[in-house]
């Protein structure tokens, strides 16, 4: 007769099985509606990318070229490259040094702020838990953009099971 208990040490309640399932020991285990809902970090993460990948296409009008979201205690940290367009490029090689870049970095921050929120909406639909602060800046040299998200708590998050 095989063991009820699992890998992981869970022993189903036997009024949740039918005889059958308790002697063959092949029930799953029903995972609690709050742990359903739950993600990993890498599913919050994973959230983070791809909804940021999509606020860039819809505001600033082209995807990166790769994008990166980090989870790290209550802070999102969220680094995209590859953003500038060719004409972006060439403005801050033509026009007086600095003034391009001033001008630039003037309008994307204003673009971002004018999609604050939302920005913290998306953060808090893939995180469960609101966004406090926001923080960004774009590097003209590297064509990188980063983002800091601090959130209201850390995210409740379920492990991610290793088999």
């Amino acid at each position: 007769m095989k063991s009820t208990t699992d890998v992981d040490g869970w022993r189903p309640p036997a009024a949740s099985m039918s005889g059958e399932d308790v002697a063959a020991g092949t029930r799953a285990a029903p995972r609690s509606t709050l742990e359903r809902k739950m993600k990993t970090q890498g599913e919050i993460e994973a959230a983070v990318s791809v909804a940021m990948s999509d606020f860039m296409l819809t505001f600033i009008g082209r995807g990166p070229k790769s994008i990166h979201a980090h989870l790290v205690t209550d802070m999102v940290l969220v680094r995209v490259e590859g953003v500038l367009t060719v004409a972006e490029q060439r403005l801050f090689e033509t026009v007086a040094p600095g003034k391009g870049r001033e001008l630039f970095k003037g309008l994307r921050s204003h673009l971002v702020e004018s999609c604050r929120e939302m920005l913290d909406q998306m953060i808090q639909a893939s995180c469960g838990c609101p966004c406090i602060s926001m923080h960004h800046d774009i590097s003209t040299t590297t064509g990188e953009e980063v983002f800091v998200f601090r959130l209201a708590k850390v995210p409740e998050m379920r492990l991610k099971k290793h088999s």
